[in-house]
């Protein structure tokens, strides 16, 4: 719902009214509010981490999400279901009083996964896919899949039986693969063979960067591929990157890429397709480890992710749009009910914190020291 407040005597919709004065024409009236209730979002891919930064960082995403797809690349990284049912006990454990946030755990995908494990993450209820890092792509993927198809055909086969959904990290590692072109050539060698084989797993190609990943999506079925979509890559090419000096908190993986890509992921998720929906990436690493000689891979999103969002839709005209991206998509893919409750967005101007402090250290935000548009109520 899409509510302006205005002076009396007005007509017409959104962000700016019509008045007629006494010659009956029509003069613009801007809006001096504006409110934007939508069902509470869920994010559908996110970096909790643990130990004080998951102290730090999760009341953020609680005081905005209702559940989140909680990423397993820790270290040691989440490999079996009574590891994952430990760590949403470490999550809940962190959680702010009186918070209804609801943490949905995957497991991480190795070569030695067991078919058992999938049948024991589908009994446990609280683990809802697992995650597919090759080997080497990012943050803690050392531990991941070598070799797809030679090494894990039975896991995935059972993962088919048991109606849970594969999440993929879409790159090659391949050190001659232009850093680049690494998306396409994973949906072209893997991506688009697996499902070839594999046709009834329901599978979400996470955080996609490329006109490759959209078109790849839009042309599979609706309801068995779905993609995440983050706020950097909506908002942020690999200029980014490099403007004014570089910029490491603009850094991550799949890292940004050239205006063609961006545009062409803004233009499908405010299409009103079914088949992207909100999955933040949000990442979060200490500032000394973001600015150093060999900084970390990852945007730390959680505080400003909605604003980010309802920025990219306000400004292609598609708010009418926001609400499925954010909370009906999501569910609908994985076969869960959608929140019965709200978010209200205000429009008006806030200053993003340059930083976040804490007895550990400090974590930069996405947009640090900027000033954005909507602000969500608390």
């Amino acid at each position: 719902m899409i509510k302006t407040l205005v002076s009396p005597c007005t007509s017409g919709f959104g962000s700016q009214k019509l008045k007629f004065d006494r010659s009956c024409k029509k003069v613009k009236l801007r809006a001096v509010r504006m409110e934007l209730t939508i069902t509470q979002p869920d994010d559908w891919h996110l970096h909790l981490r643990d130990g004080d930064l998951l102290h730090a960082v999760v009341p953020h995403s609680a005081s905005i999400f209702k559940r989140a797809i909680v990423m397993p690349n820790l270290k040691p990284p989440v490999t079996t279901t009574a590891a994952a049912v430990a760590y949403r006990e470490s999550i809940m454990k962190a959680l702010p009083n009186g918070t209804s946030f609801d943490p949905l755990m995957t497991l991480y995908l190795t070569d030695k996964t067991q078919p058992d494990e999938i049948k024991l993450a589908r009994e446990s209820g609280v683990v809802y896919a697992v995650k597919l890092y090759p080997a080497g792509a990012t943050t803690n993927s050392q531990d991941g899949v070598t070799d797809l198809f030679g090494k894990c055909l039975p896991v995935l086969e059972e993962m088919v039986k048991q109606n849970m959904p594969l999440l993929v990290h879409g790159e090659v590692t391949d050190p001659s693969i232009d850093v680049f072109d690494r998306e396409k050539i994973f949906i072209e060698t893997v991506l688009q063979p697996l499902i070839q084989r594999l046709p009834q797993l329901k599978v979400v190609m996470e955080h996609i960067t490329t006109m490759d990943a959209v078109n790849f999506v839009e042309s599979c079925k609706e309801g068995s591929v779905g993609a995440t979509v983050t706020p950097q890559h909506l908002l942020l090419n690999r200029n980014a990157l490099f403007q004014g000096g570089l910029q490491p908190h603009n850094y991550c993986l799949p890292v940004l890429k050239r205006e063609i890509h961006r545009e062409a992921i803004v233009k499908a998720v405010t299409s009103g397709s079914k088949k992207f929906f909100l999955g933040t990436d949000s990442a979060p690493h200490e500032r000394n480890r973001k600015e150093s000689s060999c900084g970390c891979a990852g945007i730390y999103s959680a505080p400003v992710a909605l604003s980010l969002y309802a920025k990219v839709f306000d400004e292609a005209g598609a708010l009418d749009k926001l609400e499925a991206f954010t909370s009906f998509n999501g569910p609908d893919f994985y076969g869960l009910p959608r929140n019965s409750s709200k978010v209200t967005l205000k429009k008006s101007p806030w200053k993003v914190p340059d930083v976040f402090n804490f007895s550990f250290g400090e974590i930069v935000p996405m947009f640090a020291g900027e000033t954005l548009q909507w602000q969500p109520l608390k």
